[in-house]
């Protein structure tokens, strides 16, 4: 049995699947479906025969990530190290579901392992930090069109202050504190929070920067050890990138940390603001998916368990 991840969330099976398939990709009515168990919070994700994928957005008016997707995934993907999913096709609301949803071309690869502090250093993850900041370097210096620059469709909160995130992230620490058998020190993530709170501020008025925002280790994936593929542009996005920083404490230890930091040549206050937004992915993700999301849960509890370790490290 499935366990939706929202109230709110729209019903989706792979009957449902499979009749919207068949009814805008006929091409595609003899490849076996499956729904994957890899499935995220935004979107249900299906396996199409041997080469194609189907992602459905999970809530009423999700299509919006879609759009912004089809639109832009090609042309900043070109410009990227890595491979980036390829769209096929986008469906159309049927059947009684409400939302576009889109056809995917399957990416090969391997997804990393999150770090704990206590794990040793390793080469591998040394390499994984030299290929996610070739990444978020590469992110950084495309040239924002101006299409970016209208609307607010690009506009998100990872992309802004941290100031303007403070009283979200306070009532998600004040969530997490009722949460039984949550093993971190509360405090001391507030005091990190606060801390960086009073750091200079984002990047100047003027100088946006691209950013993918949820670059962790469900997002990534591996061939022979090396960063070959990054999926999920739906958080993708242009203002301040420093949010493209909080994976280092989910992924690396403090040495690879240390070398992703390097590679990205980045200043103390933005390498804090970093550590920030890790803590505040780690606080949103288990006022809100305790339950329904182990895997999750467990990866941004590494996050979090490394960032206060590097505080008092």
């Amino acid at each position: 049995m499935e366990i939706n991840l929202h109230k709110d969330e729209l019903p989706i099976n792979e009957n449902l699947v499979r009749k919207l398939v068949d009814n805008d990709f006929p091409e595609f009515a003899d490849l076996p479906l499956g729904r994957l168990t890899a499935s995220g919070s935004t979107n249900v994700v299906f396996r199409l025969g041997d080469d194609l994928l189907v992602r459905l957005p999970r809530l009423a008016n999700g299509s919006t990530s879609l759009d912004k997707e089809q639109r832009w995934t090609s042309a900043i993907g070109s410009k990227l190290p890595v491979a980036v999913p390829e769209i096929v096709g986008m469906g159309r609301p049927a059947f009684e579901y409400s939302e576009c949803w889109s056809l995917f071309r399957w990416l090969e690869g391997e997804l990393p392992k999150t770090c704990s502090p206590d794990e040793p250093t390793t080469a591998e993850r040394s390499q994984l930090a030299v290929d996610l900041a070739e990444v978020v370097v590469a992110l950084r210096r495309i040239e924002l069109p101006q299409a970016t620059l209208r609307g607010d469709q690009l506009r998100n909160y990872r992309g802004r202050s941290l100031a303007e995130h403070d009283k979200q992230m306070r009532r998600n620490i004040e969530q997490c504190k009722s949460i039984e058998g949550l093993d971190l020190n509360l405090d001391a993530v507030l005091a990190v929070w606060e801390k960086a709170q009073k750091l200079p501020g984002s990047l100047q008025a003027g100088a946006d920067q691209w950013y993918h925002s949820d670059l962790v280790a469900e997002n990534l994936l591996l061939t022979n050890g090396r960063l070959t593929g990054v999926l999920d542009f739906g958080g993708l996005g242009i203002g301040d990138p420093t949010i493209d920083l909080h994976s280092a404490w989910e992924l690396f230890d403090q040495p690879a940390r240390e070398v992703f930091r390097a590679q990205l040549g980045v200043d103390e206050p933005e390498w804090l603001r970093g550590r920030a937004w890790a803590l505040a992915v780690a606080m949103m993700t288990f006022s809100y998916f305790w339950t329904t999301m182990p895997s999750r849960i467990r990866d941004r509890l590494a996050m979090a368990r490394s960032v206060l370790s590097d505080e008092t490290g």
